[in-house]
């Protein structure tokens, strides 16, 4: 599950970073001119403009019928936040409040559905 920043730099998508004029660009995998930061965690430092695509890529999906934001995944599970706004639905629904309009809970992955990536 994919929530955040994407560059596209030589035809491949990477997790990146904005960082002023550049970006820091992510890998799990190792590759020519990226250095190894953390164990199997790769990253390269590029000019922005080395990127032919920039943008922010969100996972969305429906449970229960209303809609949601995957924030995560553990296994069976799926940490979702609604997305739907109305605070009366999220407490119909047993949402925890996370934060003021801000509900979210565990959700078995078994019964989500219409997961999809949205690039924004």
């Amino acid at each position: 599950m994919r929530d955040g920043y994407y560059a596209t730099v030589d035809g491949t998508d990477f997790e990146a970073s904005p960082d002023g004029e550049t970006l820091h660009l992510y890998s799990d995998t190792a590759r020519a001119g990226f250095d190894e930061v953390a164990p199997g965690r790769y990253r390269r430092v590029v000019p922005f403009g080395a990127a032919t695509g920039f943008g922010y890529l969100t996972t969305r999906c429906v449970w229960r019928g209303e809609p949601f934001k995957v924030l995560g995944d553990r296994g069976d599970w799926l940490r979702v936040e609604y997305t739907g706004g109305r605070a009366p639905v999220a407490e119909r629904l047993g949402l925890e409040r996370f934060d003021r309009g801000v509900y979210q809970a565990w959700a078995p992955a078994a019964e989500v559905t219409d997961v999809r990536a949205e690039r924004v």
